[in-house]
């Protein structure tokens, strides 16, 4: 069963094949939506500073029943923070709001802050000051894992350059008809997990008739073909829900996608409206 299977970082700490998104669960949502995961099996929870609900799913991994240590939390540096000192203060502040001895991992959830996503200035100084935070909060004990959200092959190139601990993971956006090959080939070789969040495209998949059809063949679910696809490709999928029917639909995915549908799904046309999630940059929007 994928709940029970891992990859393991470049560090040896391992972590659970599939987690639980939180994005859009509010705080008070979420401590329960943790607990409704565990239950089902999950071991991996990954929340966000910028998702304004590291309280409640501290909560709900408090107060969940399983040990702590067999639970896998990441949360996110938000993407506005570029300096050394407001990193340190960040990451404080979210063991505080969580609630936690320690925080699995912790990543930069993107090089740019969000409101300038599309904007020439790479914040490579920025990121190299965030980086070696986090760095130094892993090397103390706070973080057991610490990585990268949205960095393409130059952000990733300016951390490998200038670190002393290397990323363990890319969180990047992969689903159907979205999946960059080169980025995720550039990741891997340089022994970063990919890690792919909206696998199911924010939703937008449920309505491609093409996906539907495949996954009709396999017997499957939109979702269940969409966060298989990422497992084939040797990424660990993030899907995010607070139904606990769909949190356990997500985990059935114990079954093979043949090769040739795995190159049709890859080659398929890039879905361009996101629906409500459009406005947001890593769907293509500009927040304003």
């Amino acid at each position: 069963m994928i709940l029970e299977e891992k990859y393991t970082l470049s560090n040896g700490i391992k972590i659970p094949k599939l987690g639980l998104g939180t994005w859009f669960i509010s705080d008070e949502n979420a401590a329960q939506a943790v607990k409704d995961a565990v239950e089902t099996g999950y071991r991996h929870i990954d929340t966000a500073q910028a998702y304004e609900n590291e309280r409640g799913v501290g909560e709900g991994v408090r107060t969940c029943g399983v040990k702590r240590e067999d639970i896998f939390v990441t949360t996110k540096l938000a993407a506005e923070v570029k300096s050394y000192d407001e990193a340190v203060a960040s990451i404080d502040n979210s063991l505080k709001t969580l609630g936690l001895d320690f925080i699995d991992m912790m990543i930069i959830h993107s090089p740019k802050p969000w409101m300038e996503f599309h904007e020439k200035n790479p914040y490579f100084e920025g990121n190299r000051e965030a980086w070696k935070a986090l760095e130094e909060a892993y090397k103390a004990g706070k973080l057991r894992a610490i990585g990268l959200s949205n960095f393409q092959k130059e952000d990733l190139d300016n951390i490998l350059e200038s670190c002393t601990v290397k990323p363990m993971v890319n969180q990047i956006l992969v689903h159907i008809s979205n999946t960059p090959e080169e980025l995720i080939k550039y990741s891997q070789q340089k022994g970063i997990l990919v890690e792919a969040y909206s696998p199911v495209a924010h939703g937008e998949l449920m309505k491609n008739q093409d996906v539907i059809k495949i996954a009709e063949k396999y017997g499957v679910t939109v979702p269940q073909l969409s966060i298989r696809y990422c497992l084939e490709l040797g990424l660990l999928p993030l899907p995010k829900t607070a139904n606990p029917a769909h949190m356990k639909n997500n985990a059935e995915v114990d079954f093979t996608i043949s090769e040739e549908d795995m190159k049709f799904l890859k080659n398929m046309q890039k879905i361009k409206d996101y629906g409500d999630a459009s406005m947001f940059p890593v769907y293509g929007g500009k927040l304003k």
